[in-house]
């Protein structure tokens, strides 16, 4: 199981105690002399670095080194085919059925089969997560992720609201009021290509609620099926930054034009989800090129804590 080195680790708490900075979006550490990054921290005024933040103390990891199904103390199931194919016209049937879920040779593997002879559905695989077992709300969320290929194929690893399916208990209830943060999605046949995402009540106007306010994020030279690759974001009050290998891409705040609604990302702590979906609104079905089994591989989910200090 591969650790987080020195580097990473200094790169991280750097990173971390500035996240909230407009500025910082501009800036990628990848390239950039820590001298030269350290120089423009250092000459900021009092104002800019009044936030000071940092994501170090961890509060949740799951390195799944214990061979078979996954820890049921940190993860559950969704099992079956949801409403309306889990709300996205997805084909498959969620099992916990060591052929499209195990953990061997530290790494969950999730496997997506073509699989008509179970329940009567074409496709099955697996969906795990974090639900009533850890919630946190603000902090840094990555997994170490090597993705499949293939057209239909939706691999995905992010968050809700906790309060998502507990209808009429507590405000901003339900879809996608209760809130959604989409860490990493792919499409199976753009293997260089990933996106990070929000969902809220009122993206999208009235003529696409539900729609993200979304970015994308391309890989040069490399491909996100052939080897492992970070995903992460770091989430504060009023900000969400998405990161690949390190790499800040993206950051998305109330005031950004796309979010047209009510910001529901510092009313509740959210859970992790880890699925291999197939087929749905977002990938579009398989075809007769799409190879099967398909599989997405986890090496590590890991979620630290936000402090900040005044």
């Amino acid at each position: 199981m591969n650790q987080i080195n020195q580097h990473t680790m200094k790169t991280q708490m750097l990173r971390g105690r500035y996240a909230n900075l407009k500025w910082y979006n501009a800036i990628s550490i990848k390239g950039m002399p820590l001298i030269a990054l350290l120089f423009l921290i250092l000459g900021c005024s009092t104002e800019e670095t009044q936030t000071v933040v940092n994501f170090t103390e961890l509060t949740m990891q799951d390195e799944f080194d214990t061979d078979g199904a996954p820890n049921s103390s940190i993860w559950g199931f969704d099992l079956g085919t949801g409403a309306d194919g889990w709300g996205n016209n997805e084909l498959q049937y969620y099992t916990d059925r060591p052929e499209n879920i195990t953990i061997n040779n530290g790494v969950l593997i999730i496997t997506a089969t073509e699989d008509d002879t179970f329940t009567g559905n074409a496709y099955t695989s697996a969906r795990i997560s974090t639900k009533d077992k850890f919630e946190q709300k603000y902090g840094r969320f990555e997994a170490r992720i090597r993705l499949p290929y293939g057209q239909g194929m939706w691999p995905a690893f992010w968050l809700l609201g906790a309060n998502c399916d507990r209808v009429g208990e507590i405000p901003n209830t339900n879809w996608p009021a209760c809130g959604e943060i989409d860490i990493m999605e792919n499409r199976g046949d753009e293997p260089t290509t990933i996106s990070g995402s929000i969902h809220g009540p009122g993206y999208g106007g009235d003529i696409a609620p539900g729609e993200p306010v979304t970015k994308s994020y391309t890989l040069e030279n490399d491909r996100f099926d052939t080897g492992f690759h970070v995903f992460g974001i770091e989430w504060g009050p009023e900000y969400i930054n998405y990161y690949v290998d390190d790499v800040l891409y993206n950051q998305i705040t109330p005031d950004d034009e796309d979010v047209t609604g009510e910001w529901v990302f510092d009313d509740q702590p959210f859970y992790i989800i880890l699925n291999l979906a197939v087929g749905g609104s977002y990938p579009g079905a398989p075809n007769a090129e799409t190879v099967f089994p398909q599989t997405m591989l986890v090496d590590y989910v890991r979620a630290y804590k936000y402090n900040g200090l005044n």
